[in-house]
């Protein structure tokens, strides 16, 4: 079923035709090209996700009372 240059995944024509819709529409030279945008996209959007909870991270970081942190530490059961 599968020939030169092509997967061994099957795309049903449904799944095809959406894809070469999708293309057409975003001015894509190919269906690679247009797959290659969406991850790179979606990669993109989930480091953006990572970015702001290192930012609400940091800035809880920023609240935390140096004090009381080094007090508790040295309440810790192991070497500081």
């Amino acid at each position: 079923m599968t020939g030169e240059g092509m997967t061994s995944v099957s795309v049903s024509y449904e799944i095809r035709r959406q894809l070469n819709t999708l293309r057409t529409t975003g001015d894509y030279r190919s269906v690679n090209e247009l797959l290659a945008d969406m991850i790179r996209t979606h990669k993109m959007l989930k480091m953006r996700g990572e970015i702001d909870t290192l930012r609400a991270r940091m800035n809880e970081a920023v609240d935390v009372d140096v004090d009381h942190l080094a007090e508790r530490l040295n309440l810790a059961p192991f070497q500081v």
